[in-house]
């Protein structure tokens, strides 16, 4: 197998997988869903550390940090705009949630805009366009990246919380 063969199956492999996560985050932003007892968990345990992680390497860069505060407080402005349009629903077969499908679609649409904006700009990792450079989290990526983070965070709070709260409110109710 040639180089250049290898390099198309690499671009068209990275292509599908992006494509199949995109199309799996728009369909969980979608439509009724049933409460999972770990995901919510997952993003709390996930998002923090990236966070944590970024601010930690960003030290230097007062921008950039602050950038990403930014982006972590509108998306934390969002996450509770996302609970208040959520419609919960505790039935026999479960808890579900349906979120907003406005605000699932616009925080999608930002992240696949700013993927392709990057693909665009710098090609995908070993193209002929040659590697981001070093500052490749740019003050635009770590907003996003904050609001993302504060969004997810913020909603599976609020998740657990009404599990938590309608769990109780009907193990309280039983005899």
């Amino acid at each position: 197998m040639t180089p250049t063969t290898q390099h198309a199956l690499v671009t068209v492999a990275i292509i599908a997988l992006i494509a199949w996560r995109l199309y799996a985050r728009v369909r969980r932003s979608i439509g009724r869903q049933r409460l999972s007892a770990v995901r919510p968990w997952i993003t709390l345990t996930v998002f923090p550390l990236i966070l944590l992680l970024l601010a930690f390497s960003l030290r230097a860069r007062p921008l950039a940090e602050m950038s990403l505060a930014a982006g972590l407080a509108a998306g934390v402005a969002l996450g509770l705009l996302g609970l208040r349009l959520t419609r919960f629903e505790a039935s026999a077969q479960g808890l579900f949630y349906t979120p907003s499908a406005h605000l699932g679609i616009a925080l999608s649409l930002l992240l696949v805009c700013r993927i392709a904006y990057r693909f665009a700009v710098y090609g995908l990792p070993g193209s002929a366009g040659g590697p981001p450079p070093a500052t490749a989290l740019t003050p635009l990526t770590l907003l996003i990246l904050g609001t993302l983070a504060g969004y997810y965070c913020t909603y599976a709070i609020g998740l657990l919380r009404w599990s938590f709260r309608t769990r109780g409110a009907a193990a309280a109710t039983q005899p």
